[in-house]
């Protein structure tokens, strides 16, 4: 099974070109310095509280420079990214509310296994992707888990 990290990549290069993952800490200080990296076309941006906090802004970036960016959280596409996949969090609170139980019926946290998500989801904004000028690719949409029109 590809890891999160390889499938972002994959997503981006189905857009078009080179991938660069940074935090929002990096944009907010030298937006000039990172979008002039190369010839970027693609964005995987690092979903920290910074980059929460300041999407707004995240977002216009990447609209003043037409950059296609892929987030880690579907909320994000929800505001007006682009697009995201990452794990799907309602298994994953399930899952913590599982250990948390187990753990509140005496088990010992260190016997319990470490847990990976096992569903991730692809969550893309059409109207977003119209604003950058991006075709809507056929295939990218029919895999997609939900498509924001």
């Amino acid at each position: 099974m590809p890891t999160v990290t390889t499938t972002r990549r994959a997503l981006l290069i189905l857009l078009g070109g080179m991938v660069v993952a940074w935090p929002y800490a990096v944009i907010a200080q030298t937006p000039t310095k990172v979008y002039r990296i190369g010839l970027l076309s693609g964005a995987a941006l690092v979903t920290d509280a910074l980059t929460v906090l300041n999407r707004k802004r995240v977002f216009e970036f990447a609209a003043a420079h037409r950059l296609p960016a892929i987030y880690e959280f579907d909320s994000l596409v929800r505001d007006g990214g682009l697009m995201s996949y990452g794990p799907a969090l309602d298994e994953s609170f399930d899952r913590v509310a599982a250990l948390v139980d187990r753990i509140l019926k005496g088990a010992k946290p260190t016997d319990l296994p470490f847990e990976q998500p096992t569903r991730f989801r692809l969550v893309i904004n059409l109207k977003t992707a119209k604003a950058l000028g991006l075709e809507d690719p056929p295939m990218l949409l029919d895999t997609a888990d939900e498509v924001i029109e």
